[in-house]
């Protein structure tokens, strides 16, 4: 069963490959049109929970799915794929569903902007680390030969540059980054979604049958993304508004940048894709089902939510 699963390769050609290149950073100019220098105050004003956010995404997230892999012996390419979402940064769609939620939404752009500059060195390292880790996976790494500098470039030209290009458009024509920023990302991330859907279309009866085999993986896994961001606010004792950004942003991973290194590094292969195309799907049922709750539950009334 392994070696059928991990022989399934995801049909995503050059032109497509690059398309959806293309649509992930068009959906990062579009979050970062949005995004001003005085953002980042955020962090002057409220370390603690910037850090907690942070930390959460590129510490606690990827530590604890390393223990779940460990405990729960996935496939290797399952678990594999497990680490790289976990060592993503916070998906697209956070800074909307945190607003809907009633959360901190200038904390949750913050945590965007930061995460996503972070991620250019963070997560080909924590894919690195704790990939290498784990024996089975290990040997996945081996086997692929990961060029990490050659990983770090690609990320830094997907995240990092769309995002200091929307950001130089908000500084030298704001009126027009405002009228533009909502529309623009709105759009590019529908495009990019479609993007994914095709993909999945495209390998429906692949993905038919062995959508069963990670829908529990997937579940748990995104459920403990979440419980982590949650229990560490509160354990911090950050106000009730930051622990839902913080819950949401470490639970809306951005598998859409894990699918494309896949593409891109692992030849896509057939258990890593899977995984990171349900989790892309389930964490946007997820999180709009998370986010829609709080909404109509007063922050004051969140202990067990």
């Amino acid at each position: 069963m392994e070696n059928q699963i991990d022989q399934i390769r995801i049909d995503f050609d050059h032109e497509a490959l690059w398309t959806l290149n293309a649509a992930l950073a068009l959906v990062m100019f579009g979050i970062a049109l949005q995004v001003r220098p005085s953002d980042f105050r955020e962090v002057l004003k409220n370390p603690r929970s910037v850090l907690a956010g942070v930390c959460c995404q590129f510490l606690l997230l990827p530590a604890l799915t390393f223990l779940l892999v460990w405990w729960w012996e996935p496939l290797p390419s399952f678990a594999l794929g497990m680490v790289l979402v976990a060592a993503c940064p916070g998906g697209n769609v956070s800074n909307f569903m945190v607003h809907l939620a009633g959360g901190n939404t200038a904390l949750s752009v913050s945590l965007t902007a930061l995460a996503t500059l972070f991620a250019v060195i963070l997560t080909p390292l924590n894919l690195k680390l704790w990939g290498g880790l784990y024996g089975p996976t290990q040997l996945l790494l081996k086997e692929v030969h990961i060029d990490l500098w050659e990983m770090i470039r690609l990320v830094a030209l997907l995240l990092a540059v769309p995002l200091a290009a929307g950001m130089a458009v908000r500084a030298w024509k704001p009126l027009v980054a405002a009228r533009l920023g909502k529309v623009f990302k709105s759009i590019s991330l529908l495009f990019f979604l479609l993007l994914i859907f095709l993909a999945l279309y495209n390998n429906r009866g692949v993905f038919q049958e062995y959508v069963a085999m990670v829908f529990a993986l997937v579940l748990f896994h995104n459920l403990a993304a979440l419980a982590t961001g949650f229990a560490t606010g509160h354990a911090l004792g950050l106000p009730g508004k930051d622990i839902r950004s913080i819950t949401l942003e470490t639970g809306i991973q951005n598998s859409g940048l894990g699918l494309l290194l896949i593409f891109t590094f692992f030849d896509g292969l057939g258990g890593m894709a899977l995984l990171a195309a349900f989790w892309g799907i389930w964490h946007l049922v997820s999180g709009l089902a998370l986010a829609s709750l709080w909404g109509w539950v007063p922050t004051k009334k969140e202990s067990i939510l």
